[in-house]
């Protein structure tokens, strides 16, 4: 798996460019799903039949990841640059970046007058090696995502884009696995999450799912003067009650934890504060679903090192694979 995870956090991706990591995904799936289409917004949409006992389940994780677009090019050849969903400053300077085409560049800062002070972003700059506006192969409207490999840690992951492809994997995992199901089960890996989980709110729009189960990273408390947060790294999956978007259905809250305790699959209960996921879009789609989130416990969120725990993200596939091949009763 950590093959497969490797793949997808080095790929480039930013909201509303998910076409590589779309195609990757495609490529890797194929063998397992019965049909597979792309929508007019970009979700890739797999569906594993069931044996027309179960629900129709929708089960969501985002491929796109934060970014930056280039607004102005300097008469030197410096590139101004914009967010592309929940860009840090703090997380920027000497940072670098990656276009579609595999270009990169360095990100830095005009001159600090106050170093204890941060710029805004209009302020930062990125240097593609260009010495004029006329040599400059990076134009206006180009995209980039962060650029940072896989760092492995023993049990411990870091790269850029865990938040969401990590959530990829979970999917990918628990569809390779999911040999029988009484359920209807739509693997949407969705487009554009970061800039207001519009891939999940088009294909739940479409789709009209009984349940929904969003794939995606959550916060910790375990580093040092944290906020608190009853979530761990290597404490297993998190299950979401609640977070800054949406309350999770209550009866499938209990669910999952009931099928957790049975499976002995380590897990905790997750209240996150701020930030939520495609679960929320999900749940109020259409004539609404029942809705909740399976979580990966992750520190460092929206920066270039995004860090995560092998054992739980293992623990997170258990846990959808043990929802998928058994009755959702509520």
């Amino acid at each position: 798996m950590i093959d497969l995870i490797r793949k997808l956090v080095e790929l480039y991706g930013p909201s509303g460019f998910e076409d590589q990591v779309r195609a990757f995904i495609q490529a890797e799936i194929a063998p397992y799903a019965d049909e597979m289409r792309v929508d007019a917004l970009g979700n890739l949409i797999a569906l594993k039949k069931g044996d027309g006992t179960g629900k129709r389940v929708l089960v969501s994780a985002h491929t796109d990841e934060i970014g930056v677009m280039i607004t102005h090019v300097t008469e030197k050849g410096f590139l101004r640059f914009t967010n592309i969903g929940g860009v840090f400053a703090a997380n920027l300077l000497g940072g670098r970046v990656q276009f579609a085409d595999g270009r990169q560049g360095v990100i830095y800062g005009d001159k600090f007058e106050d170093r204890s002070k941060l710029h805004p972003l209009n302020k930062y700059y990125i240097d593609v090696g260009a010495t004029s506006k006329e040599d400059c192969p990076v134009r206006v409207g180009d995209a980039a995502g962060f650029y940072r490999p896989l760092l492995v840690m023993g049990d411990r992951l870091a790269a850029k884009s865990m938040d969401d492809r990590i959530g990829c994997v979970v999917g990918i995992e628990a569809l390779k696995r999911l040999t029988a199901s009484p359920h209807d089960v739509y693997f949407v890996f969705s487009v554009q999450e970061e800039v207001g989980l519009r891939g999940a709110a088009a294909a739940a729009n479409g789709l009209h799912p009984d349940v929904s189960i969003a794939l995606d990273v959550t916060g910790s408390g375990d580093t040092p003067e944290c906020h608190p947060m009853a979530i761990s790294l290597g404490q297993g999956t998190a299950i979401k009650v609640k977070d800054g978007g949406m309350i999770a259905h209550a009866g499938l809250v209990r669910l999952m934890r009931q099928r957790a305790e049975a499976a002995n699959i380590p897990h905790q209960m997750e209240v996150l504060e701020g930030g939520t996921t495609d679960a929320y879009a999900m749940q109020v789609a259409g004539p609404g679903s029942i809705s909740g989130c399976i979580s990966i416990p992750c520190r460092y969120i929206h920066s270039a090192s995004e860090m995560v725990d092998i054992n739980d993200v293992e623990a997170c596939i258990r846990l959808l694979g043990e929802i998928l091949t058994h009755p959702i009763d509520l």
